[in-house]
């Protein structure tokens, strides 16, 4: 619980900026959503409910790179069965894996774009109840701390963008690496300029 609560939050935000700086003017647009909706004093926790479209953002953050990839809502299969065209022998661990279902097709349109505009054309929950986007898991066995790392992520997120602009310092690359989370295989490195 204690790797969970947060080492998953400061992945998630290394995320999310690095998809920022490869993509500035999504950065601005955050930033003037910022300004906009708080002005120049800090962002405080009652405002994001303002900033949608910074909640988008991290919404396709973890819809492109879910930190906890393979859910785990893992069963076993007591018996042999069929499911659909594939076999499952007795003894098979079967588990749901949220970053192949982020990534389809048929249920994402266009899933390897980075594009947090689809979650204003249509408000899907990360919470559990819309299986499409479930990082945080569902059910009797989801995430017991979602809403507060949700909730630090948001404004962390929020006063990193509103204080300071970031600019890569190296190029960005965007491997993917699965240790206890997915995480940045080779980590993200920025220049940092502090905003006016």
């Amino acid at each position: 619980m204690i790797f969970r609560g947060a080492d998953v939050v400061a992945i998630l935000l290394e995320w999310i900026i690095a998809r920022l700086v490869l993509h500035p003017h999504i950065q601005s647009e955050a930033q003037q959503e910022i300004a906009t909706a708080v002005g120049l004093r800090p962002v405080e926790d009652s405002d994001v409910p303002n900033l949608r479209y910074l909640q988008a953002i991290v919404k396709e953050v973890l819809r492109m790179h879910p930190p906890g990839p393979l859910l785990s809502w893992a069963r076993l299969a007591v018996h042999d069965a069929h499911v659909g065209k594939f076999f499952v022998p007795s003894g098979t661990t079967a588990m749901v894996n949220m970053w192949a279902i982020t990534h389809d097709g048929s249920i994402w349109k266009d899933p390897w774009a980075f594009r947090p505009e689809r979650f204003l054309e249509e408000d899907v929950s990360v919470m559990g109840s819309d299986l499409r986007l479930a990082p945080f898991g569902s059910g009797r066995r989801i995430c017991p701390g979602r809403a507060l790392g949700l909730a630090t992520v948001h404004l962390w997120l929020a006063r990193l963008l509103q204080k300071y602009k970031w600019a890569p310092a190296h190029k960005v690359q965007l491997n993917e690496c699965l240790r206890l989370s997915m995480e940045m295989k080779t980590p993200l490195v920025c220049r940092v300029v502090q905003r006016e």
